[in-house]
């Protein structure tokens, strides 16, 4: 399809999209410069919706590197939080259009829409950085950075949305695998054409994966496969939202399924020309109705 014949939000989401993994290319600590001018084009969407926009700046590499963070106020219960937030760093080795600039488009254009709302709790957008590889899993991944902040706070997150890799879609038969480590017994409950929005939890998380459909159904019609897996299943950790987990917060990993669905993953053919921006207009409406849901907007 071509870019006229877009509908709007599905041009704004191409155009982010392009930015990230066309202009800037991979984004990577050890890639020079490229971090630093990431979080610049967050900002600056972000400003241009009238967004007040704040830095959680930490090392990485033994320099400054920041989390991008945006908030809509609650007016009743403004201690409890609603994060929705993406990683905006890719490998070295692929422009990361799905991996992750999918997510940051869909986080820009989520806060958009909701920037009138006027939510009991507060809503807070967060762009982390260095999920990736070294960073995973270390004081230098963003999220865990922001999620150690949210405990030491002590904030009351009744929530973490993580966009991971939302831009790849595929109607054909067999097209999407199940995670290795699933038995064998439980395979069937788990679709096989991958032209769906995953929502994965762990045990802790299960109110708040039933809440999230509940409102990202009111948003959209758009396939939904939610489902809590207990932790042993290694698939299910593999993003920001384990951050959020090992400090107890509920929190939910929203996806296209990763290496699960898309040949393109880690690799340089993860490009902006590859994914299905009318299917994410329909993700980002629906995570904005369940954000507003969750929110009591």
């Amino acid at each position: 399809m071509s870019i006229e014949a877009r509908s709007p939000l599905a041009q704004s989401l191409f155009q982010h999209v392009d930015m990230l993994a066309g202009v800037i290319g991979p984004r990577h600590p050890l890639k020079a410069g490229t971090m630093a001018a990431t979080a610049a084009y967050i900002e600056s969407q972000f400003r241009a919706a009238d967004f007040v926009v704040t830095r959680e700046t930490f090392p990485v590499n033994g320099q400054p590197t920041d989390n991008v963070v945006v908030m809509i106020p609650g007016h009743k219960t403004p201690r409890d939080v609603v994060i929705l937030g993406a990683h905006y760093d890719s490998t070295p080795t692929t422009p990361g259009a799905d991996d992750n600039g999918s997510a940051v488009a869909v986080l820009i254009e989520t806060a958009r829409l909701l920037k009138s709302v006027k939510p009991r709790r507060t809503i807070r957008f967060v762009a982390f950085a260095c999920e990736e590889a070294p960073y995973y899993g270390t004081s230098e991944m963003g999220s865990l950075v922001h999620a150690h902040g949210c405990r030491a706070r002590g904030e009351n997150v009744i929530g973490m949305l993580c966009l991971e890799m939302v831009g790849y879609y595929i109607d054909d038969k067999n097209s999407q695998d199940v995670p290795p480590t699933i038995p064998k017994w439980l395979r069937w409950l788990f679709p096989r054409r991958g032209n769906f929005l995953a929502a994965v939890g762990n045990p802790r998380s299960a109110r708040l994966c039933w809440k999230f459909r509940r409102g990202f159904k009111r948003g959209t019609q758009f396939p939904l496969f939610s489902i809590v897996l207990p932790e042993s299943i290694r698939e299910i950790h593999l993003s920001d939202q384990h951050a959020f987990w090992i400090n107890n917060y509920p929190a939910l990993m929203l996806t296209d399924t990763s290496f699960l669905r898309n040949p393109h993953y880690h690799r340089w053919t993860d490009t902006a020309d590859t994914l299905d921006y009318e299917r994410m207009v329909d993700v980002t409406q629906g995570v904005a109705s369940a954000v507003q849901h969750l929110a009591g907007g």
